[in-house]
């Protein structure tokens, strides 16, 4: 295919993705009411709840019912980062992303009905404090508090602001730092204030509004282009005007509407969704405190169960809602979201590698009438309102409970109270910090950068917990070496990724075998292969756990 010079005809020569500036007064309209409710749930459930003990603050008094432990369950899951990053990888290779919800449809089942009533049996507020009581000591409930921050501020806080700001800039045009701080602002009133209770029910709300928003644009995307059908036909025709001569540059992938992959040359292998997707999926799902957290507060198991069901349930429409409209996109501005050359990808976006990101605020910006432009504003403001102030209330959990507790042991309930507070406004600061360094930092696709990450330092976490909720010869030493090797192997593949990134479409790739023929999946499974057998062979080699320790194991909890 030939290269041409000209400039694309659906792109105005100043490369202006969002030509309209401003939002019109009924949008604003829309936003303003939807602050005006997020904010008065929030503090309807601030007095309604208890909130001046620890359970009650960071539990919610162990009394929520199943569909707001649900729906908490989704909106902390599915933030803004899912929508732009979702819609993302369906714009550059098709339906494949699914796969990772589609794994968390089975994973958070596995959660209620496995993991969580070993967790309820051992009266635990937080994760690394499960592992202190089943294996004693106190190094590996540190390490894994510091673990967790270290992942909470550098893949979750750090990937929704990247993706809120990426729609407040390009798609409002407003300017990035006021509108970040009048978010964070009005999230942490009500996450400082009102706990985890407040966290639930305003998540039961901004889950109401993404789904009436995103299953909305769905259905104007569909009838752009012409049902199921326009989209099958129509997407391997969506390749950009400029792209480079006798390349596969631009072309959508042939596969791009299978989910199973070739295992050897596609970008994602089968055997690594079915085994290396489901460790990181694991640790998420069943041993993540923002998750895990939300499961506590239930009122008993059941209600876990029933929350676990509908969070299930839920998981299915990614697919329908933010991946084929990102698809979709990719149809309806070819020369945009799938930009093929360098150059004008940077004139486009900002960034050489691509611009698939900008797939979902395009269809909203362009598709949308007036109203319902505004409903989709609130639909992006409230995924990522609803993912930080999960990750702040599980955040400050576990500083206050696991960090500031084993340094000051005698310290008050008040003093608790107030130190979990002061540290969901110092997080607060931080993500308001951090946003230069996303936005300078960032691949093209932004959901495969989380996964990729995930991969590297989730799965010796996951096969520690796995091993320690369901083997009872697993001890203290063992599972403190199969964390420290795991994470070291984690973090050197982490590194050269970041030293030899991914050779953009065309160039010769130079990367280490390592990093160019092993997949991030495969990685996974290799990396929790070797931290099993880590812990299996230091605890074999050492001396027994106690029983009381043996007794937050399943048979143990029962008996």
């Amino acid at each position: 295919m030939e290269t041409t010079s000209s400039t694309p005809s659906s792109v105005t020569p100043p490369w202006d993705v969002f030509p309209q500036k401003t939002l019109d007064s009924i949008d604003i309209a829309v936003l303003v009411l939807y602050f005006v409710f997020v904010l008065a749930v929030g503090l309807w459930s601030m007095w309604k709840t208890q909130r001046s003990t620890v359970k009650g603050y960071f539990l919610a008094g162990g009394q929520m019912v199943w569909w707001p432990v649900g729906a908490s369950l989704f909106a902390s899951n599915v933030g803004s980062g899912h929508f732009i990053g979702l819609a993302g990888s369906g714009a550059a290779s098709g339906i494949a992303a699914t796969a990772y919800e589609w794994n968390g449809m089975f994973c958070v089942l596995v959660l209620a009905w496995l993991f969580l009533p070993i967790y309820i049996a051992a009266g635990v507020t937080t994760m690394p404090e499960y592992l202190q009581k089943r294996f004693g000591g106190k190094r590996i409930q540190m390490f894994l508090a510091i673990l967790y921050l270290f992942i909470y501020i550098f893949t979750k806080i750090s990937v929704d602001m990247y993706a809120g700001a990426l729609f407040i800039q390009q798609a409002l045009h407003w300017d990035l730092y006021i509108a970040v701080v009048c978010l964070l602002a009005i999230t942490a009133v009500y996450t400082v204030a009102g706990g985890l209770a407040a966290v639930i029910y305003t998540d039961a709300l901004q889950t109401l509004i993404m789904l009436i928003g995103a299953v909305t644009l769905m259905v104007f995307s569909f009838v752009e282009v012409g049902g199921l059908e326009g989209l099958q036909t129509k997407y391997f025709d969506a390749i950009p005007s400029t792209r480079k001569e006798n390349s596969s540059c631009g072309l959508p992938r042939e596969d791009a509407f299978h989910i199973f992959r070739d295992p050897v040359n596609s970008d994602l292998p089968w055997p690594g969704v079915l085994v290396g997707m489901t460790i990181p999926s694991l640790w998420y799902w069943c041993t993540d405190q923002v998750i895990v957290q939300r499961s506590l507060a239930a009122k008993n198991l059941s209600h876990a169960k029933g929350g676990s069901l509908m969070t299930s349930y839920l998981k299915i429409l990614p697919l329908f809602m933010m991946v084929m409209p990102g698809m979709i996109s990719r149809i309806l501005f070819p020369d945009l979201v799938a930009c093929a050359d360098a150059e004008i990808c940077r004139k486009i976006c900002g960034n050489p590698s691509g611009c698939s990101d900008i797939a979902y605020p395009k269809l909203v910006i362009e598709l949308l009438p007036v109203g319902l432009r505004g409903l989709m504003m609130s639909v992006m403001i409230a995924a990522l309102m609803s993912s930080l102030t999960s990750i702040f209330n599980s955040a400050s959990t576990i500083f206050t409970m696991d960090l500031w507790k084993h340094f000051r042991p005698r310290c008050s309930e008040w003093e608790l109270m107030i130190v979990g507070r002061v540290f969901v406004l110092l997080l607060t600061v931080v993500s308001i910090l951090w946003i230069p360094l996303v936005q300078a930092g960032q691949g093209g696709q932004l959901f495969i950068y989380i996964q990729s990450i995930s991969s590297y330092l989730q799965p010796p976490v996951a096969m520690v917990f796995i091993l320690g909720c369901f083997w009872k010869r697993a001890n203290e030493k063992g599972a403190f070496w199969g964390l420290v090797i795991g994470l070291l192997l984690g973090v050197i593949r982490l590194v050269l990724d970041f030293i030899y990134p991914e050779p953009q479409c065309g160039e010769t790739d130079l990367r280490p075998g390592v990093v160019k023929y092993m997949h991030y999946l495969y990685f996974s499974m290799v990396l929790a292969a070797i931290s099993t057998l880590t812990v299996l062979v230091v605890s074999m080699l050492t001396e027994p756990p106690s029983e009381e320790m043996v007794r937050l194991t399943p048979k143990g909890t029962r008996s």
